[in-house]
């Protein structure tokens, strides 16, 4: 079977096996999306897993009925998700200026086109429009849901620590990555292994949808140490998960 058809089994049926097989099957291409950051300076393992997550997220929300070859999709989402591991960690990655103004003209083509078809355009549809790959076309799509395009690169004013605060960490921005780790049982007990604070950092993050300025705030410290601590806390979830240990 084709990787369409295997994910449309797997919408068909939720196999988890058959879930774990695509994972295992695709890791190649998370591989592939993080060779770019190589020269980045942050731990590869640490990437590799952020990446991973970002696959989970792919096969878990592709739909094969789209049109969409599964690549085409995964790669902007993995990207996305390794963009915001960077964005949380406190780096300073722009999105490109072309980027940001792909995210403006596909958000007024999807309003355009579903006017007038009355329903929402596939990708290929989108990309044709606007003329551009689908490939960037997803990676705006998905961009759109996280960022601002005409304000990401403006400073928001100072957070506690007297640094300026990025407009992302001021609205805040749901994160389905962690619950796509394992299910909801797996990751509560996983979740309730972790140190007070962390374990508080990540309900608020994830499950209350707080953003990290909010955050440092209730808590008292600083935004950079509520994302040092929401990484440790990924690092630790991701052991429990799959070794059974902090």
């Amino acid at each position: 079977m084709t990787t369409q058809e295997l994910l449309r089994e797997l919408r068909r049926a939720g196999d988890p096996d058959l879930r774990a097989y695509l994972i295992e099957a695709h890791d190649g291409l998370v591989r592939h999306v993080v060779k770019r950051y190589a020269e980045s300076g942050e731990s590869m393992e640490d990437l590799l897993g952020v990446a991973r997550l970002g696959l989970i997220n792919a096969i878990d929300r592709f739909d094969p009925e789209r049109g969409t070859q599964f690549a085409t999709f995964a790669v902007p989402t993995i990207k996305g998700e390794v963009r915001r591991y960077f964005r949380d960690k406190g780096w300073g990655l722009k999105v490109p200026r072309r980027l940001q103004e792909l995210v403006l003209r596909t958000k007024r083509a999807i309003e355009e086109l579903t006017g007038q078809q009355r329903r929402s355009p596939t990708y290929p549809e989108l990309a044709a429009a606007l003329g551009e790959s689908e490939e960037d076309v997803i990676e705006a799509v998905e961009l759109s849901q996280h960022y601002d395009p005409l304000s990401m690169d403006t400073p928001a004013g100072d957070s506690e620590d007297g640094h300026e605060a990025a407009p992302e960490d001021i609205a805040g921005s749901p994160d389905p990555s962690l619950e796509s780790l394992g299910d909801r049982a797996e990751l509560a007990a996983a979740v309730a292994t972790l140190p007070a604070r962390e374990r508080e950092i990540v309900i608020s993050r994830y499950y209350r949808d707080e953003s990290q300025t909010e955050i440092a705030k209730r808590l008292g410290i600083s935004q950079m140490h509520v994302s040092r601590l929401q990484h440790r806390a990924l690092g630790r979830l991701r052991r429990v998960l799959r070794h059974g240990r902090v």
